[in-house]
């Protein structure tokens, strides 16, 4: 790896680290991204709305949005670039060498975690001056380090293009977390001519030195937005007039915990968001669960959805309320591709620092990534999904870190080499 391009990289991801920035809001990070690749010389990127359907847009909080863009505005992001994305975030980036070839898409994603940075000084980020400068956000599993390894992968592989052939599609998707953003990239089309894809993610179960095979354990997962509307009433004086919302959802969080484990498969379960009520004298009218359901296969995860639709309207009729599900995000089970991950295997041999080669296959949560795969493969292609390893304590800890300087060149390394394999030029 060039000491150039190792130090920007280094450089970007520490940059990004202090201006973390949730799902569906990455103006200033998709600035960043698309300032960068015009400057290494890339003429065809596509922005925001221009690489989405925006009828499969999910979870996206107009509110939230509209701050962002205000922010990003006040940080110099060019109104003319909001304009350009037309209000939304992300970016792909093609490099086409003009000769026949496969078509390859590397998958990065851009967004953080709404976690609270740890104060602690012994933290690497704390020590070198380049903690999250934004309260309540941060990058807490290692989306700094996967934009900034795009961009490296994006330079280096613009540098060496009379090397390859055919065309390299660089996806920088925004809204991974909450399984948000791959869908409506997946049905713009843009992938389906698309032959080889590749995914990655740091750490999770596998450790610094290590590069990790994903063969499956990647669970399907249904994001669920659930509101209750009941009838506000004096609580003292006529409680019997009230229709109370909060006890709906109280009721639904318990028994959604109680949604009988599947004997086909791992299962999850979380509500990790109530909202509710007016006030202390007045029966709550109103309440807002955010929840998410997981399964090793679809069936078992259908199984968990169907579960919490019953409970849910279940406990709108006991409790005399109103309710609605909004389906807020998406992911599915991985498609295993065997001859790709031997390629991938075969390359991460090669890359200087790596230990060890794990082959992962137990439950390690849900990737988005799963949708762009799918699309792929229903089109013909093939792919694949590696981790680079990193120590760590925990993704969406406040403590979260990942040794940059060690781990990513290794991300780096199987991403170029990769795609000098499959798109070498004869």
């Amino acid at each position: 790896m060039e000491k150039s391009i190792f130090e920007e990289m280094i450089a970007t991801r520490r940059h990004l680290h202090t201006m973390p920035e949730e799902g569906w809001t990455e103006f200033e990070t998709t600035w960043l991204i698309v300032q960068r690749l015009r400057e290494i010389g890339y003429e065809k990127i596509l922005v925001g709305r221009q690489i989405l359907d925006l009828d499969h847009v999910v979870g996206r909080n107009e509110e939230l949005v509209a701050r962002a863009i205000e922010r990003a505005v006040g940080n110099g992001v060019p109104n003319s670039f909001i304009e350009e994305a037309g209000g939304y975030t992300g970016a792909i980036a093609i490099l086409e060498t003009g000769r026949p070839g496969p078509v390859t898409a590397l998958r990065f994603d851009i967004d953080c975690v709404p976690v609270q940075e740890t104060d602690d000084p012994g933290h690497v980020p704390n020590q070198l001056g380049f903690r999250s400068q934004r309260k309540g956000l941060m990058h807490a599993c290692g989306h700094d380090g996967h934009t900034s390894v795009g961009l490296a992968v994006a330079r280096d592989l613009f540098n060496r293009r009379d090397s390859l052939c055919g065309t390299v599609k660089f996806v920088f998707q925004p809204a991974e977390e909450g399984v948000r953003g791959a869908v409506a990239i997946a049905h713009s089309g843009l992938l389906d001519d698309v032959q080889y894809i590749l995914g990655s993610h740091v750490g999770g179960k596998c450790k610094l030195g290590h590069i990790g095979l994903v063969h499956g354990g990647v669970l399907a997962s249904t994001k669920l937005d659930i509101h209750f509307e009941g009838l506000a009433a004096h609580a003292g004086m006529a409680p019997e007039k009230g229709r109370n919302a909060l006890m709906a959802a109280c009721a639904t969080a318990m028994m959604m915990a109680g949604i009988p484990r599947h004997g086909d498969g791992a299962s999850r379960v979380s509500v990790g968001k109530l909202i509710a009520g007016e006030g202390r004298n007045v029966v709550p009218a109103h309440a807002y669960l955010q929840a998410e359901v997981r399964g090793q296969t679809a069936a078992v995860n259908d199984f968990m959805v169907q579960s919490v639709e019953q409970i849910v309207k279940g406990n709108a009729t006991a409790y005399g309320v109103q309710s609605k599900i909004v389906f807020a995000g998406e992911a599915t089970t991985l498609i295993e591709c065997p001859e790709i991950l031997d390629i991938v295997r075969e390359v991460a041999r090669d890359v200087p620092g790596v230990e060890a080669i794990d082959e992962l296959n137990t439950p390690a949560g849900s990737e988005d990534y799963t949708i762009l795969l799918r699309r792929v493969v229903e089109h013909g292609g093939r792919g694949a999904m590696f981790r680079w390893g990193c120590n760590h304590n925990g993704h969406h800890k406040r403590d979260f870190d990942l040794q940059d300087t060690v781990s990513m060149p290794m991300g780096f390394e199987v991403f170029t080499r990769f795609v000098q394999r499959v798109n070498k030029r004869e």
